[in-house]
């Protein structure tokens, strides 16, 4: 039977109606978006919350000890009778473990990535990043008692007067730790170049090598240079490595073969102490943390300007 003229096809009708208002549909897009929103909110508030418990808490402490002594005296010893509240053995042993941790894992995360992007087959790149990526999943507790049982004796053999802590044995294992991080964020900046400059460069005459490392890396170095920041931020922030073989010595130095405490094993030894909440000794642990909150805000900052400046846009 033919349809009058005027009539609409049944399959139009139905489409017509699936694009029409929905009320119930809308009312559901409507709940996601709330419900994403409060998600944000919720990190956005958390964050917010730490910062003002951080600075609430440390103003206390501030309150007793000046921030010039916190800041120039060069001995740490909140816990003892002749108390002195100077940093820098702290951050000294912070920055040296974090710079032989990053000596280990720029370097090797770096070729690690450029041999996944542009070197390693498919099926290699398959089965290998995934088992790269299983090394971040391992607790971290176990690379501490990794570095105290096994690296620092082997060290031992190379340098005999190594003592059985040292920020050298923790700085190498937590490199190991890192290297994942670094890899992985590294490698996916460089899979994302486009192929085209990669093809450009072989046609011009560049072997593969060359094209990785004056082609892929400039064009994906924002990329590269957040997983470095990253790394950096990992290194920093590490607890367990370093509270287990650095030897939790509050002592100011600048050489990895000596035994040292960081910011976060400070945290840890008092954190795990009998000390009265309210106390002097008890504020010092908000104080650090403060101190290690705007170490890594540093480091973050640096990494968004270098993201911003060399971006590029395909």
């Amino acid at each position: 039977m033919q349809l009058p003229a005027t009539a609409h096809p049944p399959d139009e009708i139905t489409h017509s109606k699936r694009l029409g208002y929905s009320y119930r549909r809308h009312l559901g897009e409507r709940f996601i978006e709330a419900l994403l929103f409060l998600m944000a909110f919720v990190s956005v508030a958390i964050t917010i919350a730490i910062v003002v418990m951080l600075v609430k808490e440390s103003f206390v402490f501030f309150e007793h000890v000046p921030l010039w002594q916190f800041l120039t005296d060069t001995q740490w010893t909140p816990l003892f009778d002749d108390a002195h509240y100077g940093i820098l053995p702290l951050i000294s042993g912070t920055v040296v473990s974090s710079a032989v941790a990053l000596l280990v894992a720029i370097p090797l995360g770096t070729i690690t990535a450029i041999y996944l992007s542009e070197f390693a087959p498919f099926a290699v790149r398959e089965v290998a990043k995934p088992f790269l990526e299983l090394l971040g999943g391992v607790p971290t507790v176990v690379y501490g008692y990794f570095a105290l049982l096994f690296v620092t004796p082997l060290l031992q053999k190379i340098f005999p007067d190594l003592p059985g802590f040292s920020l050298l044995s923790a700085g190498l294992v937590m490199g190991i730790m890192i290297i994942p991080y670094v890899s992985s964020m590294a490698e996916d900046a460089m899979r994302a170049v486009p192929m085209h400059l990669r093809e450009g460069s072989y046609a011009m005459g560049a072997t593969k090598f060359q094209t990785a490392i004056r082609v892929v890396m400039p064009a994906a170095f924002s990329g590269i240079a957040a997983a470095y920041i990253l790394g950096i931020s990992r290194a920093v922030g590490e607890t367990m490595v370093v509270a287990i073989a650095a030897g939790m010595q509050p002592n100011l130095t600048w050489n990895p073969m000596e035994p040292a405490a960081t910011i976060t094993a400070y945290i840890v030894q008092v954190s795990l102490g009998d000390l009265p909440h309210g106390s002097i000794g008890y504020q010092t642990i908000f104080a650090a943390g403060l101190t290690l909150l705007l170490l890594t805000l540093a480091f973050n900052i640096i990494g968004h300007v270098l993201r911003k400046r060399y971006r590029e846009v395909y």
